[in-house]
C-alpha cells in the first residue's frame, strides 16, 4: 500500500500563490506541482476557512477525556487518601467518564493499584506429587 506524505509548507504556499496569480487553471497547477486537483482545492478551501495552509494532521486522533487539571486533582486527592476506589474518585471529583478511563489515567500517571495489604507473603507448598522416574525414561526388566 502506498504511504501518503504531507506536503511541505513551502510547496503548499507555492501552489496557493499560483492559484492567486490566476495564470493557469487549477488542473494545470496540480499537474505542474505533481499533486491531485483535489489537493489544490483542499488547500484553497483550508485557506479560506482558517487563513492558513499549514498541515493540520496534529488535530487528528482521539482527544483526551480527562483534562490535566482533573488528573492533578486526582493525584492530590489520592495523596491525601490513598485507599480511595475508582468509583469514589469519580464521585468526589464529579468526573463524567468511565471507571476504566480513570484507571488508565492513573496508570499513565504512574500510580498503580496495590492488590494486597502489606504483610507476610502467603506460603505455597507442593500441590501434587511428582510423577514418573527421575533421570530415566521407562524401566528395564
Amino acid at each position: 500500500m502506498k504511504t501518503l506524505k504531507t506536503l511541505s509548507l513551502d510547496l503548499r504556499g507555492r501552489i496557493v500563490a499560483c492559484c492567486d496569480a490566476k495564470e493557469e487553471t487549477r488542473a494545470q497547477i496540480a499537474a505542474r506541482f505533481m499533486v491531485s486537483l483535489g489537493m489544490v482545492k483542499k488547500l484553497l478551501l483550508q485557506r479560506r476557512r482558517t487563513g492558513s495552509v499549514e498541515n493540520r494532521r496534529f488535530l487528528c486522533g482521539r482527544k483526551p477525556v480527562l483534562l490535566d487539571s482533573q488528573c492533578l486533582a486526582m493525584a492530590e486527592l489520592l495523596a491525601k487518601e490513598p485507599d480511595l476506589t475508582l468509583a469514589s474518585l469519580k464521585e468526589r471529583l464529579g468526573l463524567e467518564c468511565t471507571l476504566s478511563t480513570i484507571h488508565s489515567a492513573l496508570g499513565d500517571m504512574g500510580l498503580k493499584y496495590k492488590k494486597r495489604r502489606s504483610g507476610p507473603a502467603g506460603r505455597t507448598g507442593r500441590t501434587s506429587p511428582g510423577h514418573g522416574l527421575s533421570g530415566r525414561s521407562g524401566s528395564r526388566i
